[in-house]
């Protein structure tokens, strides 16, 4: 015969005198309140007026952000309804709660807590042992922006809308003012259709205005490129074979206008179209970077943010920003995606070691699903002296040993923040404020692995 455990919903109990009670001493809650104290409260925005109502402590919120993120709440509405239902978040809230304006508006403006909290987690990472800069891998992973794509519009389809409600706006116009003479019964009704329409309208005016000045500014620096070869051609004896082409000026001397295709997105002009590779749909997203140490701790050490498909823009902006940071690397690993002449050479510079592929380094196992990849034909063959060099050092055996390395240090961390976690989309729009967003969920990925390794 089954013996069942007795139950009863309405038994009263007492909770237990202190909150912690009922948290594991393992908890990612204890590691997270530790950290958020380190930071200094100069790093927050606080209203130093003292107007208005008590302000929620900017460190016990901050908690509860990366509580939140690290354990997969991202929504602020989420996280208000887990300050009562979640033991956890209760604890780190201090059995507080606040609203999710208020969560939603502190995520907002303090960026700097943000990077300052990250940054005292890596430094303690480095007091305990855990963290080792030396060797480094770098890759970037598309995240969805929030935004849909199908808000993406043409150069040339922008213009015929503007045009096309230009003559709509000026029809409703001559509607509203002949009803306006008349007395009609519904005076709001036109004037309501009026503003969608000129709202749509400005929106297209601003994003025409942004790919003309992104045209403008590319056919600066062409013409700067134009000049520099110019220089270097007029500077030649002897042979000096064609001169080099000038670029188009276009109709007003500052370039030609944007290409047709160019596009830009209504809801958050920073994000792009992009697909992880040709086998995967467009998507509206931003490029995320991380740079994570190769020496064993597998932690996040900087983050960056591109908003073009290639990786190649941020490589140098993102390892070099280190500096202000936890400190220069020794050693940079990066796949063909960083492979640039300019973005090897700045860390070069600085005394960092890049080891970039110019080729696919992955090797052929011997019985691989796949057939041998072909071999490259030849106008797609290395010829540029920088990458003759590279790709000499990448096959030496030391090269290969620590290339192996990037595999199993970043790509896992991606996987974790997007399966585990489960951090797909940005909530935030606008580059700086995802930037700031990336630079929380790194901090919470960061926050996890440091408890993961303190347990080892």
């Amino acid at each position: 015969m089954a013996v069942l455990r007795s139950y009863s919903r309405d038994q009263r109990f007492l909770l237990p005198p202190d909150l912690a009670d009922w948290v594991p001493d393992d908890d990612l809650a204890h590691f997270v309140i530790a950290a958020v104290e380190r930071v200094p409260l100069d790093a927050f925005k606080i209203n130093h007026r003292g107007t208005g109502k008590a302000q929620y402590h900017p460190r016990l919120m901050l908690g509860l952000l990366i509580y939140g993120y690290a354990n997969g709440i991202f929504s602020s509405r989420r996280l208000e309804r887990a300050t009562y239902r979640d033991i956890g978040v209760r604890f780190v809230a201090a059995d507080q709660h606040p609203d999710h304006d208020t969560i939603a508006a502190f995520r907002r403006d303090n960026a700097r807590a943000f990077e300052a909290a990250f940054l005292q987690v890596l430094l303690l990472a480095r007091e305990s042992g855990l963290l080792k800069l030396g060797t480094v891998s770098i890759d970037g992973t598309k995240i969805d922006a929030n935004a849909s794509k199908i808000r993406s519009v043409r150069y040339d389809r922008m213009q015929e809308l503007r045009a096309k409600l230009a003559a709509d706006i000026a029809a409703l116009t001559a509607r509203a003012e002949a009803a306006d003479a008349e007395d009609a019964p519904d005076p709001q009704a036109l004037p309501r259709e009026l503003a969608r329409r000129e709202t749509l309208k400005a929106k297209l005016d601003a994003a025409c205005a942004r790919l003309e000045a992104e045209a403008r500014a590319a056919h600066g620096q062409a013409k700067a490129e134009h000049e520099a070869k110019q220089a270097a051609y007029a500077a030649k004896t002897g042979r000096r074979g064609k001169p080099p082409v000038p670029p188009d000026d276009g109709p007003d001397g500052n370039g030609p206008p944007p290409a047709p295709e160019r596009q830009s997105n209504l809801t958050d002009p920073d994000s792009a179209l992009m697909r992880k590779s040709a086998r995967h749909e467009d998507r509206q997203a931003y490029n995320a970077q991380a740079v994570v140490d190769a020496e064993g701790s597998q932690l996040i050490v900087a983050t960056g943010m591109a908003t073009t498909p290639g990786d190649q823009p941020t490589f140098a902006a993102t390892i070099l920003a280190m500096e202000t940071g936890i400190g220069l690397p020794r050693t940079v690993l990066a796949d063909a995606g960083f492979a640039g002449r300019a973005p090897v050479e700045a860390p070069k510079a600085r005394g960092i070691e890049p080891l970039v592929a110019i080729r696919a380094m992955q090797e052929v196992r011997p019985y691989d699903f796949r057939p041998p990849p072909a071999e490259p034909k030849p106008d797609r063959a290395v010829k540029e002296p920088w990458r003759l060099a590279m790709q000499a050092t990448m096959n030496t055996e030391p090269a290969k040993a620590l290339y192996r390395l990037r595999k199993q240090t970043v790509e896992p961390v991606f996987g974790i923040v997007k399966a585990a976690m489960g951090f797909r989309q940005f909530l935030m729009r606008g580059l700086a404020a995802v930037e700031a967003e990336w630079t929380l969920v790194a901090l919470a990925y960061n926050a996890k692995r440091m408890v993961k390794l303190c347990a080892a």
